[in-house]
């Protein structure tokens, strides 16, 4: 099977994903002016991503999204090690995550309410985790100015840890338009879960008010960056959003010039508000080169490390059980 590149379009958007690691390769989303703008971070082709030229741009991530402190879990008493990819720690699925393989198009659907859905079936032991795991994930237009996605994953003979993420880098000024720092932010969330100096969870769950950390109402991501080591990667506690058909509000973010807005909801547990800190020198699409914050993620998924943190939502998924994680991102130009 080879990679490709699909497109989705409405009259609106258009949105180009590839079944190279299910990765969402540009967005073009109008301004208030109807000026079209690509809001995604990536490259002309699927060659750089192959090459990992700039690792999990885009993308989904599993079978576990975020770090597991040491690469190691034990369950129903059997001990599993994966592989290190983080300073000490596994990040994102390790070394061959859902990133970086060929998923399969189940279906492709070019009508008014344009969608692609991709499977893949990951092994037992692939990259050390237990049990045949079966995912699909639906990408799909159901209104004129969002994008939602629908993920889901059935063990057939273990249980198994689940958490994945969609992990786009976002610049709603333009992918090629500078930082993200004048960009404002408002997370539903009071809570994070602060991090050790390899940013595994502590397991405390902290009350943001007070702290950095406080988008409960609209901010812009630069005003206390600078009070945040190394800029803001944490899971936010999503706790306070309204719903919506079963989804909650998760965060909402607004270009400088407010022209450009995203509405995120989703029904996960937690989100990974990450700014960018680890780009640097990334040449992506019309030769634009992204550096540090040049995107920012808006990763909803269960809590990092959860597998071995008992006080945080359970990630495991039992046989014959269904893990379901739904986005949808809405735009507009307020």
């Amino acid at each position: 099977m080879a990679a490709e590149i699909y497109e989705l379009s409405n009259g609106t958007i258009t949105v180009k994903i590839s079944n190279f690691g299910a990765i969402i390769t540009s967005l073009l989303v109008p301004d208030a002016n109807g000026q079209l703008a690509d809001v995604v971070l990536g490259f002309d082709t699927l060659e750089p991503y192959q090459k990992g030229a700039a690792r999990y741009f885009g993308c989904i991530v599993g079978r576990v999204a975020n770090r597991i402190k040491d690469g190691k879990f034990t369950l129903n008493g059997v001990d599993h090690s994966l592989y290190i990819n983080n300073g000490p720690n596994s990040l994102h699925g390790g070394m061959i995550g859902f990133d970086q393989v060929i998923w399969e198009v189940a279906e492709y659907k070019k009508d008014e309410f344009p969608s692609i859905t991709f499977k893949y079936h990951s092994k037992d032991g692939e990259e050390g985790y237990p049990g045949d795991l079966f995912v699909t994930a639906k990408y799909s237009l159901p209104s004129s100015t969002s994008l939602k996605l629908e993920m889901e994953a059935v063990p057939t003979n273990k249980a198994t840890p689940v958490s994945l993420a969609q992990h786009t880098y976002w610049n709603l000024a333009g992918h090629n338009s500078g930082n993200i720092l004048d960009h404002s932010i408002q997370i539903w969330a009071s809570h994070v879960t602060p991090v050790d100096e390899t940013l595994i969870p502590t397991g405390e769950i902290m009350p943001v008010s007070g702290t950095p950390f406080d988008f409960t109402t609209e901010n812009k991501i630069g005003s206390r960056i600078n009070q945040v080591p190394g800029g803001y990667d944490h899971n936010y506690v999503l706790d306070c959003g309204e719903e919506k058909s079963g989804l909650k509000h998760a965060a909402k973010v607004k270009n400088p010039s407010g022209s450009r807005v995203l509405n995120l909801w989703t029904d996960a547990p937690g989100m990974q508000f990450y700014t960018g800190n680890f780009v640097s020198g990334v040449v992506g699409k019309g030769g634009a080169v992204y550096d540090k914050h040049a995107g920012l993620c808006l990763e909803t998924q269960g809590f990092p490390n959860a597998i071995n943190q008992p006080n945080f939502p359970s990630i495991v998924v039992l046989p014959g059980e269904k893990y379901k994680h739904t986005m949808l991102y809405e735009f507009s130009t307020e």
